[in-house]
């Protein structure tokens, strides 16, 4: 199986995971990588807005990054194409609001 099937594959779960909180009154149960946190409402809202800006952008394959958050750090993994989409990807995540810090270093490029 690919890496960027599997990357892609968990991606989809926790969209969808997430999408049942979307416009409720109260977000999703936060997916089992934010049980550490203690804000896990707004993480799940963090993750969820990354995932939505690196999905809407064209310079990066959005499908190809998980995307995780806890206490406001976001945690960027999967492969892309090249270093450009990975700073961009980086750069995406730390403009959304409440993010304290961003984790990529499981955010790699093919090459150049």
């Amino acid at each position: 199986m690919s890496s960027r099937f599997l990357i892609g594959a968990i991606g989809l779960v926790l969209g969808v995971a997430m999408a049942d909180g979307i416009g409720a009154e109260h977000p999703a149960t936060p997916p089992a990588t934010q049980d550490n946190s203690v804000q896990p409402g707004t993480d799940a809202w963090i993750t969820t807005k990354v995932k939505a800006e690196l999905t809407a952008t064209k310079e990066v394959p959005g499908n190809a990054i998980a995307v995780s958050t806890i206490n406001g750090v976001v945690t960027l993994a999967g492969i892309v194409d090249n270093k450009e989409q990975v700073q961009k990807s980086i750069a995406l995540a730390k403009g959304i609001k409440g993010v304290r810090d961003v984790d990529s270093t499981a955010l790699n490029s093919h090459g150049n």
